[in-house]
């Protein structure tokens, strides 16, 4: 568990959106602690933990740091100084970090080992791997290594966001008969950060793997001959990634972005992380070129690059260490031979990812490709993957002559590469490609199909709470909603109409839209439950989220709570709202989920005087998805499916084997069973959903 300092912590009703965000990567790592879970899915959430913390000091840390410098005045409800958040950021990130290597260390290195996966240090080397990999060294590593000793005329290299370097200590003279001090060694980017040694150098069943930073802190010696190397030690720079678009100023986003995508893998460090061998003259040597502080240093028992472990998942080719394989359910009105469209004429479909098959969705889009009957396509794109089955078959349909517009997100963060190439192949195609709107990202997650049938156009939809992605349709849980209904479609039409043309989509009929309806829609909602409440009616909320920030919305929850409305919140990461303070917040209550899939579905759901009302959406409650980009929130009207969604949200408040609740000083405790029967929510969906065959919904 973290460590928090009370007398550190505020005392207003909002906890800060960064520590909270912290206290999801503790949730995370603590995953890679329980000993009932496959080994190398443990270390997978070891490596996850780092990869979020990476983001988190890339994006977070980053944006703070420039408000230090600048001077910038406290912001956000929590009115906490950025000074004094930073502090508090570094010294829980510190421990966090500790705990990373500790675990790695003590833990997951000793369970691999029985396991007989290894990760021999270079002193227990045997003569053979020695000589295989002195070898591997000069044939597959120097020919792509450039040392570069530092002098006037060679100055510090440029390091890229995250790369593998290493600076040597070097005395003796060089061929010119100068003394030389230091070197930097970059790892280039093409090398495998992990290389599994050849069977024949382990014993039979075992599997012996070695750094790329050991191999090169073997032999770094062989890179300076005829000088002595005092010292070598790994280290890696976080940079700030953030991109910066003005949105007055710029003409061509594209063009924009793919100059801001290049400059963001050489932006402001933000953290140093080195060695803890490395003297400390080094790193300050390190942290004066990088203009870093003390404050900035993470000094590591381990490799600095840690996140890159999570190769020996799929390297260690040991299926019985992962979790059990598992084949995703189909409702049994989609195992027919009959099409998804003839399907949809009769029912609408709702779908729970990953227990259920994401092909559906693929299916949906690449029979509209070939469906001589189908005129247009319309679609958004916000992560897709680089090599995207729905982006195949949206080309299909561009070639094939059918009208096909995507609306791709180019600033959807960590993917801005993968989109630009996805929206150039699709309008080589002879796609309409609209690359969102500045300033408001195109979050919302839908797809719609116009068929001809009998002579009359009818419309076909898709909308989900996730993306367009088969992979992480895989490891995220969301829903998909499929459904022929004609307002539905309008709704939809009228939305990309909004989309490509700027025009407002008026009148809408079912879907809730960001950034101009669904906050105050949200709103009506908490404050009806809280008028129910004071006529001494039931009254409830239930909401399933990824990250609850916006001031308004906590502040709406909290004169629910006050007037006794009961609400209970599945929040996956941040949450800024306090629960249990009395007076305040004592009818609310906070829930965390993190388990072998990320909860990413959003589920609103009030009680109405028992006319309830359920709700899927591409949004979360944050401040940025109400006001600032485009999102859909769908209502679920037909009686079986509303009756799922209860079910489904029972079974996340029932959970006491991978719930977290939230306590009022920010910090969370861990549910356990211990005189109830064991209630996990995704383990129920797994037995009960993967393998469901009677269902006809």
């Amino acid at each position: 568990m973290p460590i928090v300092d009370a007398a550190s912590l505020p005392t207003d009703p909002y906890i800060n959106r960064e520590l909270s965000m912290l206290e999801f990567n503790y949730r995370v790592l603590d995953q890679a602690a329980i000993s009932d879970t496959p080994i190398l899915e443990r270390l997978r959430f070891l490596c996850i933990s780092c990869t979020n913390l990476d983001e988190f000091f890339e994006v977070r840390v980053a944006a703070l740091k420039q408000r230090l410098e600048i001077g910038a005045p406290t912001q956000g409800p929590d009115k906490l100084a950025p000074q004094q958040l930073f502090d508090e950021l570094r010294r829980r990130a510190l421990i966090l970090v500790d705990q990373q290597y500790e675990m790695l260390n003590a833990v997951i290195f000793p369970e691999l080992a029985k396991e007989h996966i290894f990760f021999p240090k270079r002193e227990d080397w045997t003569a053979n791997q020695k000589h295989w990999l002195t070898a591997f060294f000069h044939d597959e590593i120097v020919p792509v290594l450039t040392p570069l000793t530092l002098d006037p005329s060679r100055p510090f290299p440029k390091i890229l966001n995250k790369s593998l370097n290493f600076i040597v200590r070097l005395d003796g003279k060089d061929a010119f008969g100068r003394r030389r001090h230091r070197a930097i060694v970059q790892a280039p980017r093409s090398l495998p950060r992990i290389i599994r040694l050849p069977e024949h150098l382990s014993e039979p069943g075992c599997s012996n793997f070695v750094f790329l930073s050991s191999i090169i802190h073997a032999h770094v010696d062989d890179l300076f001959p005829q000088m002595q190397v005092d010292g070598c030690y790994q280290f890696r720079v976080t940079r700030n990634s953030n991109l910066y678009v003005d949105n007055e100023e710029v003409e061509d986003l594209i063009h924009a972005l793919e100059g801001q995508l290049a400059a963001s893998r050489y932006g402001a460090a933000v953290r140093l992380e080195i060695s803890h061998r490395c003297p400390q003259d080094l790193c300050d040597f390190l942290l004066d070129h990088f203009s870093l502080d003390q404050a900035d240093l993470f000094t590591v028992d381990g490799p600095v690059n840690l996140n890159r472990l999570v190769a020996v998942c799929d390297m260690a080719e040991r299926p019985e260490l992962c979790y059990p394989a598992f084949t995703p359910g189909l409702p049994r009105s989609l195992k027919t031979d009959a099409s998804l469209f003839t399907v949809l004429n009769n029912r609408n479909i709702l779908l729970q990812h990953p227990y259920q098959s994401f092909a559906p969705v693929i299916e949906f889009i690449a029979t509209a490709a070939t469906d001589p009957d189908v005129l247009a396509i319309k679609q958004t794109l916000y992560r897709t993957g680089a090599d995207s089955p729905i982006v195949e078959h949206l080309v299909r349909a561009a070639t094939a002559g059918k009208e096909v517009t995507a609306i791709i997100e180019l600033m959807a963060r960590f993917d801005e590469a993968a989109n630009i190439s996805l929206a150039n192949r699709l309008q080589e195609a002879g796609a309409h490609v609209i690359y969102g709107l500045v300033g408001y990202k195109t979050h919302a997650k839908m797809s719609l199909v116009v068929r001809r049938e009998q002579g009359k156009m009818r419309r076909y939809v898709h909308l989900g709470t996730g993306n367009y992605h088969p992979g992480t349709a895989r490891v995220y849980t969301d829903y998909s909603y499929f459904s022929s209904s004609q307002k539905l479609g309008e709704d939809v039409h009228k939305i990309f109409m909004q989309l490509t043309s700027l025009t407002a989509a008026v009148d809408l009929d079912r879907i809730l839209t960001a950034p101009f309806l669904l906050f105050d829609e949200m709103i009506m909602r908490i404050d009806r439950e809280i008028a129910y409440a004071e006529a001494g009616i039931d009254a409830r909320i239930i909401a399933k989220i990824n990250a609850l920030t916006a001031p308004r919305i906590i502040d709406a929850l909290y004169r629910a709570s006050a007037a006794g409305v009961q609400i209970d919140l599945i929040v996956r990461g941040i949450c800024s709202l306090r629960p249990g303070v009395p007076g305040l917040s004592e009818n609310i209550r906070v829930r965390s989920i993190v388990g072998r899939f990320l909860e990413h579905s959003r589920i609103f759901y009030f009680l109405n005087d028992g006319k309830e009302e359920f709700f899927c959406s591409s949004a979360d409650w944050m401040d940025r998805n109400f006001f600032r980009r485009t999102e859909t929130c769908f209502p679920i009207r037909q009686r079986p499916l509303k009756d799922r969604l209860k079910a489904d949200l029972e079974l996340f408040l029932a959970d006491n084997c991978q719930a977290w609740e939230l306590r009022q000083d920010g910090t969370y405790e861990k549910l356990s069973p211990g005189s109830d029967a064991p209630k996990s929510a995704q383990d129920s969906f797994l037995n009960k959903l993967a393998t469901l065959s009677k269902s006809s919904t």
